[in-house]
């Protein structure tokens, strides 16, 4: 049975606390499997050429994204006042952080929560992030997600924990807490190298803007690769984010993926289970106006799919 998850509110127009905890207890209490936040540091003024949303030249920035509140204190605070439901991070972008640092983070939140953190990662695309928070440049980003994985294998793992990368070295050093459970690894991406990290390096593949066609050839795709690495292609799950901005009805035909109400996007997640999806959460906090809202789109969008889909 696939899993469901919803976004937690980080937007500016929700009180970082009081709304925080609110939807974690109710969406805990309705029955999802699991809470997301994402990670948005800046928002350029200027947005033209590279520094468009995505670094599309000129694409604008959604206004939403300016005052998104900080992904793990907001994941933490849901952690806080759950028992059961899984925390993700969909995704953190791990070359704006320190990657011994992040990695403690991780296996802090794990600790506490009793072994619910799963790790969503991505390497970023942003120029103006990593010229305001970056850890290294823009250039190596790939390269600071690759170090953070062998890294963070290590701070997870049992001490004395030894390693070393481009930046950093270990010989022999305690390092702890220790996580509940071997925290699981998804990787966001949609071509090339991200794929081929996906195949040898992740548990799951984390996706975003993605249709359910583009979801099973890319899966399939993905599998094979880490088949070709030598790893069961049944091992590497699939996540998909819906991302929405707007919960009016679509009367487009055909329709566009994850346009429109929540009866739409039931629908879509149906999709994307038939797909091979094996867990899908939706960005509800961005179509939704206050946290009362949200609550109720999201208790009416999962009564709908597990009507469907069980």
């Amino acid at each position: 049975m696939v899993k469901i998850g919803v976004s937690l509110p980080q937007y500016q127009h929700f009180r970082p606390g009081v709304d925080v905890v609110a939807a974690a207890r109710a969406m805990e209490e309705i029955g999802y499997d699991s809470l997301w936040v994402f990670e948005r540091v800046v928002v350029p003024e200027d947005q033209s050429g590279p520094h468009g949303l995505y670094g599309v030249p000129g694409l604008p920035w959604p206004d939403r994204y300016r005052g998104v509140s900080d992904a793990l204190v907001t994941l933490s605070m849901a952690a806080a006042v759950t028992e059961r439901i899984e925390l993700g991070t969909g995704v953190l972008v791990v070359p704006l952080h320190l990657p011994l640092r992040l990695a403690r983070q991780l296996a802090t939140l794990d600790a506490a929560s009793d072994g619910r953190v799963v790790a969503g990662l991505g390497t970023g695309w942003s120029p103006d992030e990593f010229a305001a928070a970056g850890a290294v440049p823009l250039t190596e980003r790939g390269r600071a997600l690759d170090d953070f994985l062998d890294i963070a294998a290590g701070v997870w793992g049992p001490n004395p924990v030894s390693f070393a990368t481009t930046h950093h070295h270990a010989d022999t050093l305690d390092i702890g807490p220790k996580p509940a459970r071997r925290i699981p690894v998804l990787l966001g991406g949609a071509a090339g190298r991200a794929l081929e990290r996906v195949a040898r390096r992740a548990d799951g593949w984390l996706a975003s803007a993605t249709d359910p066609a583009q979801v099973a050839v890319k899966l399939a795709h993905i599998r094979r690769l880490a088949e070709d690495a030598g790893r069961d292609p049944a091992t590497v799950s699939c996540t998909v984010q819906i991302g929405t901005m707007d919960l009016t009805t679509s009367k487009a035909d055909p329709r566009p993926p994850y346009a429109g109400d929540v009866r739409q996007l039931a629908a879509d997640v149906e999709a994307l289970a038939e797909a091979g999806a094996d867990h899908v959460y939706v960005t509800l906090p961005g179509a939704t106006s206050d946290v009362k809202e949200l609550i109720d789109r999201a208790a009416e969008l999962h009564e709908r799919v597990r009507a469907t889909i069980g």
